[in-house]
């Protein structure tokens, strides 16, 4: 089952895609009653890619499990009317439009706000409602860009793309800690207000330290920096069987137990040596590349060192971890779904749940709704 904390609160998504669909479907996570409402021919998220023998792309049944959907023509007088309704009884709305669509609906804020004065109106755009950008379009590789995500990133001759799409998921998070804490609010003010959300600001708003120290003359080149490449002790290698592991021994401590464990007590003072540590690195190359990662496994799975082999997208669901904390459900069958629910247990219950998206229809809502 989801979690208590927001039930009896209703929240209309009117989400495309990725980021406002996973904002609404956090809510519902944490209890809250999402409605989703699409065109229609429905969310373009259910046609994009590889599609099931129903038709529906796995990603949109994905991001989209917990909700009941609906479906209503915006640009008709009748769906606007069955719109508003929802909208005069909901919470939360959530909606990833450019700036000025909402307006062209009729839906604009003095609108929204006669409507219904306590609702919480998230808009989570690309850019933000101001600035030369604001209707710019976009996506997740050019908000990286633009809010600093990518500069730093990557090897020595070119940034590299993220995947799964950073941007989005961070101003999916970003707008469902908004909304909460618009609805607190709201608790005290009585009212609800207008939230103004960008996707590429939420890649903005971590890179406090990398302007710093760009400002001063101090930021490295691309994989130079102790954490992008240019540390010996925390970086990616290569074994003997094309497989790869992860060291970060950042602390002494740690880079000690590593040093010793692999025979090479030799280099636990070249931790300190110059950044980027070409040298030192090239050594770690060729040591990892003289074993197989499961020599590699059962060396440094002992040694608190930082060490973790890189396991493929195949096994994760099967790392002992993984499995012991119950955050990846599988569904069997020749179209089987992976999903990994919130990563929240309460009181030492375990993750919430999601039920599986389901279809309806306004009039089904509303009546539901009172």
């Amino acid at each position: 089952m989801p979690l208590p904390f927001l039930s009896g609160l209703r929240i209309v998504d009117l989400g495309q895609y990725l980021p406002g669909p996973h904002a609404a479907q956090l809510l519902g996570d944490l209890g809250a009653e999402v409605v989703k409402v699409e065109a229609p021919d429905g969310d373009p998220l259910r046609r994009l890619g590889p599609t099931d023998s129903d038709g529906t792309t796995a990603a949109y049944k994905l991001l989209n499990a917990g909700k009941t959907v609906i479906r209503i023509d915006l640009k008709s007088a009748d769906g606007r009317a069955a719109l508003e309704s929802l909208l005069a009884k909901a919470d939360t709305l959530i909606e990833s439009y450019r700036p000025g669509v909402m307006d062209k609906l009729g839906l604009g804020r003095e609108r929204l706000r006669a409507l219904n004065p306590r609702l919480v109106h998230a808009s989570l755009s690309g850019w933000g409602y101001g600035g030369p950008y604001a209707t710019r379009a976009g996506h997740d590789l050019n908000y990286m860009a633009v809010g600093g995500g990518l500069d730093a990133s990557g090897l020595p001759d070119r940034p590299v793309i993220s995947y799964l799409p950073v941007a989005d998921f961070a101003s999916a998070q970003q707008t469902a800690l908004a909304v909460v804490g618009a609805l607190f609010g709201r608790e005290r003010s009585g009212t609800g207000c207008f939230l103004d959300l960008s996707i590429m600001e939420s890649v903005l708003g971590w890179q406090g330290l990398n302007l710093t120290a760009a400002a001063r003359g101090q930021m490295p080149k691309r994989g130079e920096a102790l954490l992008s490449g240019g540390s010996a002790c925390y970086r990616i290698y290569r074994t003997a069987d094309g497989r790869f592991v992860t060291l970060s021994a950042l602390e002494a401590k740690f880079w000690r137990g590593f040093c010793e464990a692999v025979g090479r007590p030799d280099w636990i003072a070249r931790q300190a040596d110059p950044l980027p540590q070409t040298a030192l690195t090239a050594d770690l190359d060729a040591l990892f590349a003289s074993r197989t990662l499961a020599d590699w496994k059962a060396l440094l799975d002992p040694v608190d060192c930082c060490f973790e082999a890189l396991p493929e997208l195949t096994e994760v669901a099967s790392h002992p971890h993984i499995a012991a904390r119950g955050q990846v459900r599988a569904t069997g069958g020749p179209e089987p779904l992976v999903e990994t629910l919130m990563g929240l247990r309460v009181d030492g219950g375990p993750p919430p749940e999601r039920a599986p998206l389901r279809e309806s229809d306004a009039a089904a809502v509303l009546a539901g709704w009172g």
